[in-house]
């Protein structure tokens, strides 16, 4: 089990243990956007391009993760991501 762990979590670059990290620009927008959405939620136009910001941008940050992130555990979490956000998309 110890192995796994290692191998999951270990950061390709760095050989730290690495389970989160700090948001990259496209994930920063995306909290903006989202804490904007949240105080202003049926704010017409505005509201749904709030919504496409967010949802665009988890797809781009969750194929970033999934191309280049630096353990298996965040290339999951992006893959994770992206197929919440695609799931929630169908009607």
């Amino acid at each position: 089990m110890r192995r796994f762990f290692e191998w999951f979590f270990r950061s390709r670059e760095t050989g730290a243990i690495t389970i989160a990290q700090w948001p990259n620009l496209v994930l920063w927008i995306v909290i903006v956007a989202a804490v904007l959405l949240w105080f202003w939620p049926y704010a017409g136009k505005a509201s749904i391009g709030l919504t496409i910001v967010v949802k665009a941008g988890l797809i781009i940050w969750g194929v970033d993760e999934i191309l280049r992130g630096v353990n298996p555990w965040r290339r999951c979490l992006g893959a994770a991501v992206v197929l919440y956000v695609l799931i929630t998309l169908m009607p």
